[in-house]
């Protein structure tokens, strides 16, 4: 660590310590006169303590740049340590004001951890060399002088602990302010919880630098509407229908979640999610995860559908699906001051093609999706479709479940069954 990276930690200790370093000097040496009578030398070194005090104040405060403050407080800190170690060797290593002058001067480079307590140290040392080998004179202070030492170091070390007091109460409310801080932020994430998938939200909170940019991935992305809800929206009041469409939403968002999906759009009653950003476990198991979703969705579709019935609802909606595989651009899209987390691209529109074309309590994927999933998922294979906006017609199938869930709805065959199949 160099000087200028050092902060000076506590101006107000120093200039207090400094004034009360200066008071014992001055009473030190006026018993000095006592002992070695007057002398010019000491007429000098009086005034020269308070001009010290005053000029070492005034010079760091009018100093114009922040590192020449800093170069000069560690000189006047060098300075205060030499001439507490003056004082120490001028009174002769008197055992009651040394340990008074030697635990102020301790209190106050070790109170703040102060990264310049060596060159205090070095400094007392240096102010006691000179005396012990320069100075021929040894002044003993009266009890009287020794008690007026005694008592500006402990007014000095009252104020110091009534300082430090003071910075533990404003560390205490801070502290405070951080915990109220932390836990609106905790609410905050609470909330945005509601509007993000976990996977989305994870990433933006470990610290990704949000930027309009965009990159290609091999996503699976998955559209859905219901079918007959514009019908129904005309026949139901305000309050039944929006109590129906948020059952729904919450519905199909919890499976979403559930299954580790992005949603990326929720548009009236149409829901639009992706797998393979920002985490991905594979292409070939994002296309399973998304399918099963699918499944998923549609039975519990079935089971609000049975509730709506018991409700007074006729005729509930019914939940159309697509799903596609391929390329696209993902991404945060837009400007800086507006962002919107998206993906564009040939896949995402055959996707949405593909739950318009859906019929009823159906989920209809594309053969790029029926390639990664058929190991896992029972497909009807519904031949070629017309898709609006694609040139050429598309193989398309219908994805019933999954193979080890149709496996369980029949029993085990028996020997005799097996030799006769």
């Amino acid at each position: 660590m160099t000087w200028k990276e050092i902060v000076y930690p506590s101006p107000k200790l120093q200039e207090l310590y400094r004034l009360a370093l200066c008071l014992c000097g001055a009473i030190i040496l006026l018993g000095a006169w006592q002992t070695i009578g007057y002398h010019p030398v000491l007429l000098l070194l009086l005034p020269g303590l308070f001009l010290y005090q005053f000029s070492s104040y005034f010079t760091v405060k009018s100093s114009p740049t922040n590192s020449k403050r800093q170069r000069l407080a560690l000189l006047l800190e060098f300075v205060d340590g030499v001439l507490t170690g003056v004082l120490i060797a001028f009174v002769g290593f008197d055992p009651i004001l040394t340990l008074a002058l030697g635990l102020a001067f301790l209190i106050t480079i070790i109170s703040p951890l102060k990264p310049t307590a060596p060159l205090d140290l070095f400094g007392l040392f240096v102010g006691v060399a000179l005396i012990f080998w320069l100075s021929p004179i040894i002044v003993m202070l009266s009890e009287g002088a020794q008690l007026t030492i005694l008592v500006v170091v402990a007014g000095y070390c009252l104020l110091l602990m009534n300082m430090a007091r003071h910075t533990h109460t404003l560390l205490a409310e801070q502290h405070d302010s951080v915990l109220r801080q932390n836990e609106w932020l905790t609410l905050r994430t609470f909330r945005l919880s509601k509007y993000l998938s976990p996977p989305l939200r994870k990433a933006i909170l470990t610290g990704k630098d949000v930027r309009a940019e965009t990159q290609e991935k091999a996503l699976t992305i998955f559209f859905s509407d219901m079918a007959g809800f514009t019908r129904l929206a005309e026949k139901l009041d305000p309050e039944q229908l929006t109590s129906l469409l948020n059952t729904y939403l919450t519905e199909m968002s919890e499976i979403a979640f559930r299954f580790g999906g992005t949603i990326d759009k929720v548009i009236g009653d149409s829901i639009m999610v992706f797998f393979g950003d920002p985490e991905s476990r594979g292409v070939k198991a994002d296309a399973i995860t998304c399918v099963s979703m699918a499944i998923a969705m549609g039975k519990a579709m079935q089971d609000l559908q049975r509730r709506w019935r018991s409700e007074g609802i006729e005729h509930p909606p019914a939940l159309r699906m697509g799903i596609n595989s391929g390329v696209c651009k993902v991404g945060n899209f837009g400007t800086e001051n507006r962002l919107d987390y998206t993906l564009l691209g040939r896949a995402v529109n055959l996707a949405s093609r593909l739950e318009s074309s859906a019929e009823s309590n159906e989920i209809l994927i594309s053969e790029d999706t029926y390639g990664l999933v058929r190991g896992a998922i029972h497909c009807i294979d519904k031949g070629q479709i017309s898709i609006k906006g694609f040139s050429e017609a598309v193989n398309v199938y219908s994805a019933v479940d999954l193979h080890k869930h149709l496996k369980a709805d029949y029993p085990p065959r028996t020997e005799k069954q097996k030799v006769a199949s």
